[in-house]
């Protein structure tokens, strides 16, 4: 039964400079009127993208404490939410908390980050994209970008005209996976429009959402994406426009933070839109 205010375990380093991670989830999905309980996988002085030397902290060891403690004390939640992992051990806490804490009707949302414009990050191993494999069909809801959806499915990335009709196919491919619902973002078009599309295996149907191509790539504006998205499900709305406004939401961030003409590396200016964050 969900609670009251919903209450997710989000999975996710604290990075506390640059606006992402657990420093945008927690405050969009508290927008949303949801609780968020994180579970750190690490803490870093700012994130990994535009500085340089930073402070890092690896939470790996302490992560089974936290969620044994959490175990303990009969805490229940109505969703689980896990972003970045740098590692096969963090992999493998991530699928033993699934095991642990979800329940019949949890939604569990899998953001499988790995990598962007067609390259896999430098931490990421063959090992452990075979490993984030196994996690997504752990979840109900993924997330992958287009170049991840590349790398789940060992296909080829393609940098402008996507063929859409092929990559719609790829939404059930990645459904047999194990997920019920899955979203594709910034599928490459034409060079002046991005696409999001979005399957739901329960009824077959698929959904396409366009917006224009912006030539900046800010930090965290898919773990926005992936936060509007998962409080507007779990507050009951539907896929399609689940979707929709959570895309609404991300290039309205990045066009004030355009305009704005702060340095990418701080992120998207979160504070200036979110009181415009609302389900409906």
């Amino acid at each position: 039964m969900v609670q009251a205010v919903p209450k997710v375990a989000a999975v996710q380093d604290i990075s506390c400079v640059g606006r992402c991670s657990l420093t945008v989830i927690m405050p969009v999905l508290a927008m949303l009127g949801i609780q968020v309980c994180p579970l750190p996988t690490a803490v870093l002085s700012t994130h990994l993208g535009g500085f340089k030397d930073l402070a890092f902290c690896d939470f790996t060891e302490h992560m089974p404490d936290f969620f044994h403690h959490w175990q303990q004390e009969n805490i229940a939640f109505d969703s689980i939410y896990s972003g970045f992992l740098a590692s096969e051990r963090q992999i493998e806490i991530v699928k033993d908390f699934i095991d642990t804490f979800a329940k019949p009707g949890s939604l569990v949302l899998v953001d499988p980050v790995m990598g962007d414009s067609g390259r896999l990050y430098s931490t990421y191993t063959t090992t452990m994209q075979n490993k984030m494999r196994m996690l997504v069909g752990k979840a109900s809801v993924i997330t992958p970008n287009y170049t991840e959806a590349c790398f789940l499915l060992g296909e080829t990335y393609q940098a402008k005209n996507v063929d859409m009709d092929t990559t719609k196919k790829w939404l059930v491919r990645l459904a047999d996976l194990g997920p019920e619902k899955v979203v594709i973002t910034g599928v490459p078009c034409d060079g002046k429009k991005v696409a999001n599309i979005a399957y739901d295996r329960n009824s077959g149907e698929t959904w396409e959402f366009m917006h224009d191509f912006i030539p900046v790539s800010y930090p965290g504006t898919g773990d926005i994406f992936a936060s509007v998205l998962l409080g507007l499900l779990l507050r009951g709305g539907p896929l399609p426009k689940a979707m929709e406004q959570a895309a609404h939401f991300v290039v309205k961030a990045i066009d004030v933070t355009v305009k704005a003409r702060t340095p990418v590396r701080e992120g998207v200016l979160l504070e200036k839109v979110l009181s415009q964050l609302y389900f409906v």
